[in-house]
């Protein structure tokens, strides 16, 4: 049985990385190259206790260098953050397509080629047809809107 203790190893190490196909983790396949170098040692003589430790110690290893590999260079810090669907509308221009209708002011207002009620942020201003507002915040399925002015900055007229 000892001379046959690499292929126990390898069928060890294939089997971890069959299994990391089916994990989102990227941890058995390092526990896979674990077992092929612990079968490697086993091939060339090294007594049972020797693979243990192998296996273990070139395991953990390449686990904590990939963490610390994969943590620099696919950081989830703010700066990588790309807003997607309703997160992306804060600051948008949209498009009323409905007049103001009630005492909530209610209006329709197209961004992005979808139609969104839509409420004035101020609940005073009514908010007529063909008029370009920006998003200001998102409630719910709701979109809360100012009125956008294509009027210069005093420091530019004249």
């Amino acid at each position: 049985m000892e001379s046959y203790a690499w292929l126990l190893w390898v069928l060890v190490g294939a089997a971890f990385v069959v299994a990391e196909i089916f994990t989102l983790g990227f941890v058995l396949f390092w526990f896979g190259l674990g077992a092929f170098a612990a079968a490697i040692a086993s091939f060339f003589g090294a007594p049972f206790v020797v693979q243990i430790l192998i296996f273990l110690f070139s395991s953990v290893a390449m686990v904590v260098m990939s963490r610390r590999i994969f943590a620099d260079y696919f950081s989830h810090g703010d700066k990588d953050y790309v807003k997607m669907g309703i997160e992306s509308l804060p600051g948008q221009v949209g498009t009323v397509v409905g007049m103001s209708e009630g005492p909530l002011k209610e209006a329709a207002v197209k961004v992005f080629g979808s139609t969104w009620t839509a409420f004035p942020i101020d609940e005073e201003t009514s908010l007529k047809e063909g008029e370009k507002v920006e998003v200001v915040e998102v409630r719910g399925s709701s979109l809360y809107v100012r009125r956008k002015t294509d009027a210069l900055p005093d420091w530019r007229e004249g």
